[in-house]
């Protein structure tokens, strides 16, 4: 089985359309790490301060989880463990105050450790509680905590897992997840040249088997099933094929995000200003150049430079007398719009901006009712303060070249937007 399965790794990393190359291979993936952490955080924060409120829908909880949904196809489901069944009365965090505390001490210990012995004496103190309807999902939160450490948990992982190892762990079950933790992890040492310390690509390989896209090698490998096999990875292979459309989309999507940035780029460059670019986006091919060229190579302290969430936000605009932010500027192309108003907030209120100082949101023209509607939610109870601006791209390409020409400051961007 071990040399089939590192046959299997090879042929599934090479496979365009694997959960490897449109999942964990994703820039945008690492980027909502930080932004994901900061919202698991503040659910802690409003349970600990009583204002969780005792409903799923309105709450931080739900904010954070359907941006974790949103983590393209191996997430996709991830809120429905948490959303209230009141048939059931589960999962029972939302009318048990002493299990909504546990279960922010879950949250807050995973965060503040950093080591796997403590990870799971955390979730062995949870299991141990047996509250009901709060069961291993919550490791989906647990992994964007420490990728290292936890893996994620769905159907799907767990199918694949069963058929490699053929083991029998069941859902629904703190110790069984923890089994086939154990597993995974004695799986990713043995091809760890071919996999990752990150266990998410151990998870998103047994999540395309667990889901019906390839077949775990037979436990028994004649030679008539050894060529059986072979024939199933030669049909992914041709599938894979037919899915180029699909995945030359989400290229077509990235290279929009890519060169709204560049826009973003120029235009402050020609109004004098410093113009910094995401540091996971420096390095993106642009034209004849890079994206980054011309830019600041670090962000200076005094404008959030030690904040990893402000280094990630697409473009920002500075000051060069006084190296204070002046504009910054999220691109929301296709994705949620969570993690960058995240990252603006940690802007806005972790920093010393310039007077006047304007947030952008930069979106398609059909997108910004879907923002408006993101900006109701009462984690971002606070954004409304910030006066964040809704920038479409219709009016920002109909009107930068005029501009880059005649402008001098940020005024025209503001004529141009909209207060959200």
């Amino acid at each position: 089985m071990h040399d089939s399965l590192g046959t299997l790794i090879d042929c599934w990393k090479e496979d365009p359309s694997s959960t490897y190359n449109t999942w964990f291979l994703w820039d945008q993936r690492v980027k909502n790490f930080r932004s994901i952490r900061r919202g698991i955080s503040q659910v802690v924060q409003d349970i600990r301060a009583g204002t969780f409120g005792n409903a799923y829908r309105g709450s931080s909880l739900e904010t954070i989880v359907g941006s974790v949904a949103e983590q393209r196809q191996i997430f996709k489901g991830a809120d429905h463990a948490f959303l209230w069944k009141p048939k059931l009365r589960i999962p029972d965090i939302y009318e048990n105050v002493s299990n909504q505390r546990a279960f922010a001490d879950l949250l807050h210990t995973c965060d503040q450790c950093d080591c796997a012995e403590d990870v799971v004496a955390a979730i062995q103190r949870i299991d141990a509680m047996g509250i009901k309807g709060l069961g291993p999902a919550v490791a989906n939160l647990l992994y964007f905590i420490h990728p290292t450490l936890a893996t994620p948990f769905n159907t799907a992982i767990v199918n694949g897992f069963n058929a490699v190892t053929a083991g029998r762990v069941k859902l629904g079950r703190w110790d069984h997840y923890l089994s086939m933790r154990e597993g995974l992890l004695r799986l990713n040492e043995q091809y760890r040249l071919k996999l990752s310390n990150d266990l998410g690509a151990i998870a998103g390989l047994m999540f395309d088997i667990g889901s019906g896209r390839y077949a775990a090698p037979p436990a028994a490998m004649d030679a008539a099933a050894a060529a059986l096999w072979q024939e199933d990875l030669l049909r992914v292979r041709q599938e894979s094929t037919a899915l180029q459309k699909e995945l030359s989309l989400a290229s077509e999507s990235d290279a929009t995000h890519t060169s709204v940035q560049a826009l973003l780029r120029d235009l402050g460059k020609a109004l004098g200003f410093d113009v910094w670019i995401a540091a996971n986006d420096r390095g993106r091919v642009h034209g004849s150049g890079l994206l980054g060229d011309g830019c600041l190579v670090q962000l200076p302290a005094i404008a959030g430079g030690g904040l990893e969430s402000v280094r990630l936000i697409d473009v920002v605009w500075l000051d060069p007398q006084s190296s204070l932010v002046a504009a910054a500027f999220e691109v929301e192309h296709t994705t949620s719009i969570y993690s960058g108003i995240v990252r603006m907030l940690d802007l806005a209120l972790g920093t010393p901006v310039a007077d006047k100082c304007a947030l952008f949101l930069v979106a398609p023209d059909n997108r910004r009712d879907k923002v408006a509607e993101q900006l109701k939610r009462p984690a971002f109870s606070r954004v409304s303060e910030l006066g964040i601006r809704y920038l479409p791209y219709s009016q920002l390409e109909l009107h930068h070249t005029s501009i880059s020409r005649f402008g001098s400051s940020i005024k025209p961007l503001l004529e141009i937007s909209q207060r959200l």
